[in-house]
């Protein structure tokens, strides 16, 4: 997707105001930009995925590596929280390009939580 995807410019300019805390050849892991937990933390590939709804067969391991990326930092970073990650499903998603919301808990303020009801909770 050319110009109007802001995780795939994050990709690929790397704008000062974003902090890339964890990168691989597939994948990026940030801050999300109005943090909704202790430690709120996204997690995109590289590649333009528009949402969980273009997923196919092929990309199970690129899902699994989101998720094992997530976890990592959630605890390397919040030691000890309590952890919950998920996918927005659209219609209910603000960026078409796929991300991985990783939270160690708790949602602060707690009503921010709402927004993210129907993630697993581990």
């Amino acid at each position: 997707m050319l110009g109007s995807c802001p995780f795939c410019d994050i990709a690929r300019n790397r704008p000062a105001s974003t902090r890339i805390l964890w990168e691989s050849e597939s994948l990026l892991a940030f801050g999300d930009r109005t943090p909704a937990a202790k430690e709120h933390l996204l997690v995109i590939p590289k590649r333009h995925i528009p949402t969980v709804k273009s997923l196919t067969g092929d990309d199970y391991s690129l899902v699994q590596s989101m998720a094992q990326a997530g976890q990592n930092l959630i605890r390397t970073r919040a030691p000890g929280c309590g952890e919950k990650y998920g996918f927005h499903v659209p219609p209910f998603n603000s960026i078409d390009h796929l991300h991985l919301h990783c939270f160690a808990m708790p949602h602060i303020p707690a009503w921010k939580g709402i927004k993210y009801v129907a993630s697993t909770q581990h």
